[in-house]
């Protein structure tokens, strides 16, 4: 099986330029958000200063005997300081940890909205030859670790950061040969850091592109699901799914592997440091003659206290930085998919061109020139579905398009409504065109949302306006059948649409968007014998007054258009009216001969 051609994965400096432009507008909150953590981080310091006082009182005491005349704080203070200073503390974090998911999680809202956005934009067969599932993957599972990330980690690596910076400043103040064994000791830290940055990223990107294929994997399976049963392949299609079920769980377990040498480097250097700690503490304390240190014992009790509330932040903020990596190599493929433009939006290969991207100035004709078309635009000509094939339908004119299965009918629709760009040539069409297929969706909306879904101003849109467009197409009917009117939901979890209500509701959704061209690819190819009539004249409604072009699956569609275009393999072999092509005797009166004889 071919690996699916993935999605682009944005790089680092990319990536963070992505996001400090996307902070652009609130970074003031970013600021407030760290002054927070820093005041919360100053009082979380309050506590074991007070300690190593309360110790420094209790070696007078003692010194004094048990009246000694030594002055000292009362407790209750002491206790009151430790309790203002550890609720101001908690206050601070919980207003610092608030303004800073309410900034992030704004910002990944924008981020989502522009990979939607970006999703829905980009070419049909790039989505295909990467693999729904990649695509699925980077809109769930990586937008909920980047969410993660940015609404847990980034405040708390804020938090530490200030942490440090006020401890070492207190070790100083202290004894600055105390604050040296932090400073000596970091490095031990940033080499940990050093190794784990060496090794976890491109782990991290492995990991999530295992998930992609996964996804793509199941997907693919379920939405084949009737074919893959009719032909036997459920143990073919579970081996596959149960292959990359293994990838993910390889990566992940060597996942953890890393995170567990991590982290055992981690409590290494913290270990080291804090008997470094205890060593020059004790030195310092016994270093005079009658035993009385340079160092009083509160000092340096206040010293150990100071470094053992760093440990649960540092050792917090290493082990966050494993999520932060993950997220990292998350929010790369989400910039690598809100980064993608279309293939051939500058200008495209060869000249190719779409001038309906770029506006016809309303004009409603449709020109093709020496179009070619490949499903693989790096292959040989060999591998075109089109060929060299030029057309124009002019405004207001009906073009049925006609042929055997795979003559490239749908490819030349598909075209004209840009899902798909020319591989050469040049094509231009209105930018208003709507393109109504055989397979029409039924969003989980209103009846009212589902036919102005196409609409170009929804504020413009009434319920009388929905009401005529539903009288034009003769879905009456429809309408009367739903409990609620317009305001009937539709779809899964609402109200069953059979297959020709559902493509009376995409053809009513036609007047409704009210383009200059339509294309109607097979739209009423699944309603039946006792539906074709009336779908007929809903198609009528629908193209009426327009620009249309129709890939008709019975020769009476073709015969009512102004032209007929007869397509094989790619090429228009015949083309002009109905009466012509049945005169002139060529394939299309064949068709017609054997059309008429099977009805």
């Amino acid at each position: 099986m071919t690996a699916p051609e993935r999605l682009p994965v944005a790089d680092g400096r990319r990536t963070a330029a992505v996001l400090w432009a996307e902070l652009r507008g609130r970074r003031g909150l970013l600021a407030v958000s760290a002054v927070l953590a820093a005041a919360g981080a100053a009082l979380d310091l309050v506590t074991p200063w007070i300690l190593g006082r309360v110790v420094d009182d209790v070696a007078r005491a003692s010194d004094g005997g048990s009246g000694g005349g030594a002055t000292h704080t009362p407790a209750w203070i002491y206790g009151l300081a430790v309790v203002a200073a550890s609720v101001g503390a908690a206050v601070l974090s919980v207003l610092g940890v608030l303004v800073a998911s309410r900034l992030m999680e704004r910002l990944l809202a924008s981020l989502r909205e522009k990979l939607v956005d970006s999703a829905l934009r980009m070419p049909q067969e790039q989505v295909e030859r990467s693999g729904t599932g990649d695509l699925i993957s980077r809109a769930s599972d990586d937008v909920a670790q980047v969410s993660e990330a940015l609404s847990q980690v980034v405040p708390q690596l804020t938090r530490t950061f200030f942490t440090i910076i006020l401890t070492l400043a207190g070790m100083a103040v202290l004894d600055p040969r105390l604050a040296l064994v932090i400073l000596v000791a970091l490095p031990l830290y940033w080499w940990t850091l050093r190794w784990y940055l060496r090794t976890a990223p491109a782990m991290y990107a492995a990991e999530r592109a295992a998930f992609g294929d996964r996804a793509h994997n199941l997907l693919s399976s379920l939405r084949g699901l009737p074919t893959v049963l009719a032909f036997r392949l459920s143990r073919r299609h579970s081996a596959r799914i149960a292959e990359s079920s293994w990838q993910v769980n390889r990566w992940a377990l060597r996942a953890r592997t890393v995170q567990t040498m991590f982290m055992w480097r981690v409590d290494m250097a913290f270990l080291l440091m804090l008997t470094a700690v205890l060593f020059i503490g004790y030195v310092l304390v016994g270093d005079g003659p009658d035993g009385s240190g340079s160092l009083a014992v509160g000092a340096v009790t206040t010293a150990v206290l100071f470094f053992l509330r760093i440990e649960g932040p540092l050792g917090q903020v290493m082990r966050e930085i494993d999520v932060l990596q993950s997220a990292t190599a998350s929010l790369a493929r989400i910039v690598g998919v809100t980064d993608s433009r279309p293939p051939g939006s500058t200008g495209g290969a060869e000249g190719a061109d779409r001038a309906g991207d770029t506006g016809c100035d309303g004009d409603a004709r449709v020109l093709m020139e020496h179009v070619s078309f490949s499903y693989t635009p790096d292959g040989p000509d060999a591998d075109d579905v089109l060929h060299d094939l030029s057309l124009t339908v002019a405004p207001g004119e009906h073009l049925a398009l006609v042929g055997t299965s795979g003559a490239g009918k749908s490819t030349v629709a598909a075209l004209l409504a840009g899902v798909h760009p020319v591989t050469r040539g040049v094509l231009s069409a209105p930018r208003d065109t709507v393109l109504v297929s055989q397979d029409s969706h039924v969003f989980s909306w209103t009846l009212r949302d589902n036919l102005t879904v196409g609409a170009p101003d929804l504020t413009a849109v009434t319920d009388t306006a929905l009401l005529d467009a539903i009288g034009r197409t003769g879905a009456g009917h429809i309408l009367a059948d739903l409990p609620d009117g317009l305001d009937t939901p539709l779809g899964p979890g609402g109200y069953p649409l059979t297959a020709a209500q559902a493509q009376h509701l995409a053809l009513t959704r036609v007047l409704v968007a009210d383009p200059s061209l339509v294309i109607l690819d097979e739209a009423t190819a699944e309603a039946g014998s006792a539906n074709a009539r009336e779908l007929d004249l809903a198609s009528d409604a629908a193209t009426e007054g327009r620009t249309a072009v129709v890939i008709a699956h019975r020769l009476s569609q073709a015969a009512a258009c102004d032209r007929i275009a007869v397509m094989e393999q790619g090429r228009i072999v015949e083309i002009g009216s109905h009466r012509e092509l049945v005169d002139a005797g060529g394939r299309y009166a064949q068709l017609w001969d054997a059309w008429s004889v099977s009805r």
